[in-house]
């Protein structure tokens, strides 16, 4: 068991997100589900038998979705961010993760659940992290006008004299 173990709470609909998550990811699976019995159930207003939570894996991370009820909902203050080898698997990602959601600026989106995540290729931080300042400032100013990130002209503007 991993140490720390994101916790994602939804109204009524964990297991269908958790399903649709690991559609998406590699070496993904559905773990444990617990059900509600009856003093969860009369202290939830939830029918007893219902899901409760459900362990699943995402690449190999551990995660757990609960049916908490509409009292919270997911906020941008937390994202999950997806770190991307190729274009491919940020247009891939992108595509998935947004479909019934909604895209927005810089690689971020949100998912069908309003859950946000940042679909990043792994060389902008390469980019930043350089010690030339102008090149890292052209790769922020390329980055700022992009909604889905686009590998190739990132590094343009890296590579720009």
């Amino acid at each position: 068991m991993q140490k720390i173990t994101p916790f994602l709470w939804f109204d009524d609909n964990a297991e269908e997100a958790a399903n649709f998550y690991i559609s998406i990811f590699k070496n993904s699976k559905i773990g444990g589900i617990t059900r509600y019995g009856e003093e969860g159930a009369e202290a939830t207003g939830r029918p007893k038998g219902t899901v409760m939570t459900v362990e699943f894996q995402l690449d190999g991370q551990e995660f757990v979705a609960l049916n908490g009820g509409p009292h919270f909902k997911f906020t941008e203050a937390i994202s999950l961010v997806v770190n991307c080898e190729t274009q491919e698997e940020v247009d891939e990602f992108w595509e998935k993760l947004s479909e019934g959601g909604a895209k927005s600026r810089c690689g971020w989106l949100k998912d069908k659940y309003g859950l946000s995540w940042q679909v990043v290729p792994t060389v902008l931080g390469e980019f930043y992290q350089g010690e030339d300042a102008e090149r890292s400032e052209r790769v922020m100013k390329a980055m700022l006008k992009m909604d889905k990130l686009d590998m190739k002209t990132l590094k343009q503007a890296y590579e720009q004299q």
